[in-house]
C-alpha cells in the first residue's frame, strides 16, 4: 500500500530537515501505529502520504513514496484524497456546514457522484462511525468524541483504501479515547481497511496495532510489533510504552524472563498464571 525509501523533507526556510532517510512499507489492511516525541517528524511524515507535503507545506523533498503505486511526491492532493483519507488532530478544522450530515455528504459531492450514490454512502459512513442519530445536529454542538466520529464519517464516505489519523484520542478523557480507538480497529475488521495512527497513548492502542515505528529526531529509531518494540531502549526516546511492558521489562532485568512482552494487563496476567502454573 504504502513504500518508503530514503525520504528526506526540509520545510522552506529551515536548514534542518524534518525527516531523514525514511524506510518502511505498510501492507494492506495493516494497523500501524507512529509514534516519538514532540517535534520528531510524525506528522510531516504522515503528510507526504497524500501530498500535502510537497503541495501545501513548501520545502525540498527527495527520496521515493509511493501510494497505491502512486508517486506521492509528483501527485495532486486531490488525486490522492480519493485513496487517502486524513483525519487530522482537531476534528473542528474538518467540520464546517450546518449539519454533520451535510459535512458527510461533501466528499462524495465533490468527487461528482450521483445523488442516490451519495446517499447510499452517507447513509453507509454514519452507520460504520455510529451518529446516525446526529445527521441533523450542527457540528459545533458536539461532544469532541462525537466530531472525532464525525470527521472519520466524512473520510469513510469517500471510500479510501488508506486512513491516517493524526492523534485522533488528543482532546478525549480516557474512556471516549477507549470508544473511539474501538471503533477504529472495528473499522478495520469489518472493511478491511488500512489505518495509520499517529498516537501517545500507548497503553489504549497497542492491542490494535501490528506494528509500532517509533521516531526520534526525523528518523525511524525502532519498527516492529508492539511486544519487540517496547523496550527499555524505547523508554529512553521518550516513549510512554504501556505500564504492564515495563514491569515485564524490569522483572526480565531481574532475572525473571517470562516470554515475549505483553502490552495488555490481560496477556501479562495469562503469562503469570501460566508461569505460576508451570511451578
Amino acid at each position: 500500500m504504502i513504500e518508503v525509501k530514503n525520504l528526506t523533507f526540509t520545510y522552506a526556510g529551515s536548514n534542518k530537515p524534518a525527516i531523514k532517510n525514511i524506510d518502511f512499507s505498510i501492507d494492506k489492511g495493516e494497523f500501524i501505529v507512529i509514534t516519538g516525541p514532540s517535534g520528531c517528524g510524525k506528522t510531516t511524515l504522515v503528510r507526504c502520504f497524500n501530498s500535502l507535503i510537497p503541495s501545501f507545506y513548501r520545502g525540498e523533498i527527495s527520496g521515493k513514496i509511493s501510494v497505491l503505486n502512486m508517486d506521492a511526491s509528483k501527485s495532486s492532493t486531490s488525486d490522492l484524497a480519493k485513496k487517502v483519507g486524513f483525519v487530522f488532530q482537531n476534528p473542528e478544522n474538518q467540520l464546517f456546514s450546518l449539519s454533520v450530515e451535510r459535512d458527510v455528504a461533501f466528499g462524495p459531492e465533490n468527487l461528482g457522484l450521483k445523488r442516490d450514490e451519495t446517499r447510499r454512502r452517507v447513509d453507509w459512513a454514519m452507520n460504520i462511525a455510529g451518529i446516525e442519530d446526529l445527521r441533523d445536529i450542527a457540528p459545533y454542538e458536539l461532544s469532541g468524541g462525537q466530531q472525532q466520529r464525525a470527521a472519520i464519517a466524512c473520510v469513510l464516505a469517500m471510500k479510501p483504501e488508506i486512513i491516517v489519523l493524526d492523534e485522533p484520542t488528543s482532546f478525549l478523557d480516557p474512556l471516549s479515547s477507549y470508544r473511539i480507538l474501538e471503533a477504529i480497529a472495528d473499522l478495520r475488521d469489518e472493511i478491511g481497511i488500512t489505518m495509520i495512527l499517529i498516537e501517545h497513548r500507548l497503553d489504549l492502542v497497542s492491542k490494535y496495532a501490528d506494528k509500532i515505528i517509533i521516531m526520534d529526531d526525523g528518523q525511524i529509531a525502532m519498527e516492529g510489533p508492539p511486544s519487540s518494540v517496547y523496550s527499555e531502549e524505547a523508554k529512553l526516546l521518550g516513549v510512554g510504552i504501556p505500564k504492564v511492558s515495563m514491569l515485564f521489562n524490569l522483572l526480565k532485568k531481574d532475572g525473571y524472563d517470562l516470554g515475549e512482552t505483553p502490552v495488555t494487563i490481560e496477556e501479562a496476567s495469562q503469562k503469570i498464571r501460566k508461569c505460576f502454573q508451570n511451578d
